[in-house]
């Protein structure tokens, strides 16, 4: 099975304007996009481009206020991540991208993991009643996310299990994972059925696979190969051009020069 990749368009593309961005992903042969956050964009503008385009919004991120972690933030978190699905439903959007928040340092890491959880059941049920998947994500914190809460994919794992909703996943990010932890391909493959989402970039720098320690060829074989049906997102900061260096993905892909 072929990869289905999207491109970020807040690091890829960056220097044109946003709706140009969603022409140039179609003109380097991708067939969908992505991006953060979504209150600050025109979303008819973006919706529009991308039907001119023929292009599907792969995801975008819940906005909430606070943070995730906090056990009094709950109420917050659920009515934004409910405006944030009807905004997905509206504009055909699958996935959102959930994030924690820093961690809080008087506050015990149980009570923040709790907090995480029972935020996620709490706004499973929508989810569920729409047919949006949220999807959580550890980032990491010794290059580029100082204090953030959830570093470890296996509590990310261990949290997504414990919700126990279909709609409530991981977004397994091979540049963070890599810097946390490693040891990704058996990671990926033990738990390959509560992922939801990929985001990938190359250690160090953060740029296009390819380009530094990653064997990404292997990696996106594994995803490929597996029952995986999701997107693979590609936020990294290219080295070279964008088209050159999403040309390049295509290639370590196994997708040679084609759409994808």
């Amino acid at each position: 099975m072929a990869l289905n990749l999207s491109v970020c368009v807040e690091m890829i593309f960056n220097n044109l304007p946003f709706e140009d961005r969603i022409k140039a992903v179609a003109a380097a042969g991708y067939k969908a996009f992505e991006f953060w956050g979504w209150s600050n964009k025109d979303m008819p503008a973006v919706a529009k481009a991308a039907e001119e385009a023929g292009l599907t919004i792969a995801s975008f991120c819940v906005e909430y206020q606070g943070s995730l972690v906090d056990p009094n933030n709950r109420d917050n978190f659920v009515a934004g991540a409910r405006a944030s699905i009807e905004q997905a439903v509206k504009y055909g959007v699958k996935t959102l991208i959930v994030t924690t928040g820093n961690e809080i340092p008087d506050v015990s890491r149980w009570a923040q993991h709790d907090a995480i959880l029972t935020g996620l059941q709490a706004a499973a049920p929508y989810a569920e009643e729409k047919g949006v998947t949220l999807v959580l994500e550890p980032l990491n914190i010794l290059v580029d996310h100082k204090g953030y809460y959830l570093t470890s994919s296996q509590e990310g794992f261990d949290i997504v299990r414990a919700v126990g909703s279909p709609n409530i996943k991981l977004l397994y990010d091979i540049y963070h994972q890599q810097i946390t932890e490693g040891f990704l391909i058996p990671t990926i493959k033990a738990n390959i059925s509560l992922v939801g989402h990929f985001h990938c970039a190359d250690v160090p720098g953060r740029h296009e696979p390819g380009t530094g320690e990653i064997n990404y060829a292997n990696v996106f074989r594994v995803i490929a190969e597996s029952d995986y049906q999701g997107y693979v997102g590609l936020e990294f900061v290219p080295t070279t051009t964008p088209e050159d260096a999403l040309a390049r993905v295509k290639k370590i892909a196994g997708l040679g020069c084609g759409c994808c």
